[in-house]
């Protein structure tokens, strides 16, 4: 169960949680974890305004950050005694959500563990949820770590209390 699990990264705290997770289902299946950083339009865009001034290649530039990401990552990973792989994707046709539901087929995975932010109303609609999209059209399943913050916001809408939250649950945002 879950031998080879996708873990899509992008270095924020919230898919640090994801990889958290991911390592402990690891370490419980026996199972192995390929890394994935997506570097699509958006984030090439933001970079623009990053890098105003410098006068290199920004394509360069998120490719060699990304792989560092990765490598920190990975390196993380095997100190927990599990082992890893990467995967660099810097393609800009189709969404990031689309290119790791694609790996997840390609490798094949057996689950994607992601870290999501759990935004709702007028925030979901704004910033769209990658988490979202990946839910809906994986062929595996998914697992969605929520960001710790959220935890709260969402108990007190439901009427739970936090004490019975688990600390990654699914979520259908």
């Amino acid at each position: 169960m879950y031998q080879r699990i996708l873990v899509p990264i992008d270095g924020s705290p919230t898919s640090k949680l994801g990889l958290d997770e991911a390592v402990a289902l690891a370490q419980l299946t026996k199972g192995r974890l390929r890394l994935m950083h997506v570097i699509d339009e958006l984030s090439f865009a933001l970079s623009m305004d990053a890098y105003t001034g410098y006068a290199g290649d920004w394509l360069k530039e998120l490719c060699q950050n990304g792989q560092r990401l990765l490598d920190e990552a990975r390196a993380g990973v095997q100190a927990a005694g599990v082992e890893a792989d990467t995967v660099l994707c810097d393609q800009f046709h189709s969404t990031t959500a689309d290119e790791v539901v694609a790996e997840a087929a390609r490798w094949p995975a057996d689950l994607i563990v992601l870290g999501t932010h759990g935004r709702r109303g007028v925030g979901r609609v704004l910033m769209g949820s990658s988490a979202e999209n990946v839910l809906r059209h994986a062929s595996v399943p998914v697992l969605l770590v929520r960001a710790r913050q959220a935890a709260p916001q969402a108990a007190a809408a439901s009427g739970t209390t936090t004490a019975n939250l688990p600390s990654a649950a699914l979520s259908f945002e």
